[in-house]
């Protein structure tokens, strides 16, 4: 699927009462497994551990969106840290296969590509709320009427909470200065030009907009380009929340004037579960000392870094914002996974998350028809490869789905009170993969109360 092209389905497609014995799903999963031989990214997935159930059995991992499975090279990255700690001690900071005082640096190359920045505009820290609270010491300095931070209403909890906290830490009232913006009514996505209006409108008052690159619960793709433009025409800055889009969909941070965005490395990127987090500074922020930051040792000059200076020297590019000196046994695994992304080339693993994710969307309007609403956009621009259905039976029913998928080894996540949030990664997921999940989804459906 090189050019992005949703596939032929079978012409027939699945029966009211899904069998997986049935001619209507050999015919499917026929028609799948030549998609998956044909597939020139396919290898990839021999490069990931596969989780599987307790009979050995894999599972079908649909939860990407979560926590990215494990590069098989992830245990001899960390394992060979641990050598180095073992053998060297304090001298590995130097003297390591590959030396620690500029580990997490060596990453930034291969992060760059994924987040279409300079590298010279990233830092590899902490985890995404503390990089957060971090840059917003530079990017939100309230005065005069401008004092407001505009954001989606039911942002994930994290950022909110950062938000308001931020403006508390600045004597000023969350109520008052935290504009969350909401759907129309009767509607489950944001409009784009909704956003541009609300920015437009409070223009005056506002410091900042902080948005979402992909939104956590219902998997809208926003454009960052047409955000960060309201937003500066309207005289504010705007701030990215990446955890869902960096390694899931197409990232432009410097072309498109981003101020700053932060990410998780946990999800997309498979780094491992509480994996090094990351930060983007644009560079017209960069250099000058421009804007005031917090400062740590290792944001300082590494020429002169152990010097211990008492007179803070930062360090070039956004390197500066670092506080601490890096976890190498969190940021090992990381470094395993970013090659997989160049191996398989942006472009073709964009286009096979399209592919995916489309059919997997047309395999769900049939098994779940008048039992599931999609609250994911249609269109292929305004997602990822996260698809998020709603259980319309509501909460109980969602449960008990979930919790009978996970029985018959489909492991996608519940999001309160009535929502299932699919993801097929196109860099270890399979039309197989997707074939088995909605079928087993349709099994699921048409033997529990809805």
């Amino acid at each position: 699927m090189s050019d992005g092209a949703l596939p032929s389905k079978p012409s027939t497609m699945l029966p009211s009462t899904p069998d997986l014995q049935s001619a209507a799903f050999q015919r499917q999963l026929e028609w799948a497994r030549g998609e998956d031989a044909a597939d020139e990214l396919a290898p990839l997935r021999d490069r990931f551990a596969l989780p599987r159930a307790g009979n050995g059995a894999p599972l079908v991992y649909l939860c990407g969106h979560s926590l990215g499975l494990a590069p098989l090279a992830a245990r001899a990255r960390v394992e060979a840290q641990i050598t180095d700690w073992e053998q060297l001690g304090v001298l590995g900071h130097e003297r390591a296969h590959t030396a620690w005082l500029d580990y997490a640096e060596r990453l930034r190359l291969p992060l760059a590509e994924l987040a279409g920045a300079q590298p010279a505009e990233l830092v590899l820290m902490n985890s995404l709320t503390v990089n957060l609270h971090l840059l917003m010491a530079s990017f939100y300095r309230p005065g005069g009427e401008r004092r407001a931070i505009l954001i989606e209403a039911g942002a994930f909890s994290s950022d909110r909470h950062a938000m308001a906290t931020q403006i508390a830490w600045h004597g000023l009232a969350p109520a008052e200065e935290l504009i969350e913006l909401a759907p129309r009514p009767g509607e489950r996505l944001l409009r784009i030009e909704d956003v541009e209006a609300a920015i437009a409108r409070h223009a005056a008052r506002l410091a900042l907009v902080f948005w979402p690159g992909v939104q956590y619960l219902t998997g809208q793709r926003f454009d960052l380009a047409r955000i960060t433009r309201a937003a500066h025409a309207a005289g504010c800055l705007a701030g990215f929340d990446l955890a869902h889009a960096i390694g899931n969909v197409p990232l432009a941070l410097h072309a498109e004037q981003v101020d700053f965005a932060v990410w998780c490395s946990y999800k997309y990127l498979n780094g491992g579960p509480g994996a090094i987090g990351g930060a983007f500074v644009h560079e017209r922020h960069l250099g000058a000392q421009t804007r005031p930051q917090l400062a740590g040792w290792w944001g300082h000059d590494p020429v002169t870094r152990f010097r211990l200076a008492s007179q803070f020297q930062p360090a070039q590019g956004a390197a500066a914002y670092a506080l601490s000196n890096p976890p190498i046994l969190s940021a090992a695994p990381l470094g395993a996974a970013l090659p997989l992304f160049a191996e398989g080339g942006l472009p073709a693993l964009r286009a096979k998350s399209i592919a995916l994710t489309g059919y997997l969307e047309q395999l769900l309007h049939v098994v779940g028809e008048g039992a599931l609403e999609q609250l994911t956009a249609a269109d292929p621009e305004q997602r990822g490869c996260q698809l998020s259905i709603r259980v319309c039976a509501g909460a109980a029913a969602a449960a008990q789905l979930s919790q009978t998928l996970l029985a018959r080894g489909v492991v996608c996540d519940r999001r309160e009170p009535d929502v299932l949030r699919l993801a097929p990664v196109p860099l270890y997921n399979r039309y197989e993969d997707v074939l088995r999940a909605a079928w087993q989804i349709g099994l699921a459906l048409r033997e529990i109360p809805v």
